[in-house]
């Protein structure tokens, strides 16, 4: 038995929270409480809630509009892939993605060394998280040269869109946004926040 074997428990749940852990040994867990997402920060294992409906359902609609673009468009063979719940694996540690699109790597990616060409969060309610949400997975993003991050924020009603530290855009509801990265492809914002609308007033 390695020594990652023996120090990363047998089995990881929501008690697990806050263990210090090693990028090696959460790789090498197998078996998951499913009902809880996964991160490992700067050295300590983080244990959160599922994502409630509010950010399901968008996360669903804009899979469905880049699989259309994806089938359908002349320059959609451009998206090589697209995945939610997707782990990204950072220079310290592994952050849960809410979605991420790999682009113009002519095949499938392998997801433990192909970074996302971009990177998508769904904001929570929480406004603890904004540092979370805005800046650090912005720079941890960034040193593994994922291209772009997009942080859909349905209570501010706005998108911001970062390329590396220094350069983002934010997005109005009543715009649509595109991207080189994605050739052909716009992103209708408003039709994003009215599937989170739908479930306004879900528990989350």
């Amino acid at each position: 038995m390695t020594a990652t074997e023996m120090l990363a428990p047998i089995r990881v749940g929501p008690d697990d929270n806050g263990m210090p852990m090693t990028p090696e040994e959460f790789d090498a867990i197998e078996d998951w409480d499913e009902n809880y997402r996964y991160e490992l920060v700067r050295g300590v294992l983080i244990v959160s809630p599922p994502a409630g409906i509010g950010e399901r359902e968008p996360n669903d609609e804009l899979g469905q509009l880049l699989r259309n673009y994806r089938d359908t468009h002349p320059t959609g063979s451009v998206v090589n892939g697209t995945a939610f719940e997707q782990t990204v694996y950072t220079k310290t540690g592994r952050r849960r993605a809410d979605r991420v699109i790999w682009t113009g790597l002519g095949r499938a990616p392998n997801p433990r060394q192909d970074s996302p060409t971009i990177a998508i969060e769904f904001v929570s309610r929480r406004s603890r998280d904004w540092k979370r949400d805005h800046l650090e997975k912005r720079d941890e993003y960034a040193e593994v040269n994922i291209q772009e991050y997009w942080v859909i924020d349905r209570f501010r009603r706005i998108m911001t869109v970062y390329r590396g530290r220094d350069e983002h855009a934010v997005i109005a509801e009543g715009e649509s946004y595109t991207t080189d990265l994605l050739p052909g492809f716009a992103l209708p914002l408003r039709r994003l926040l009215s599937a989170a609308d739908l479930y306004a007033d879900a528990d989350e």
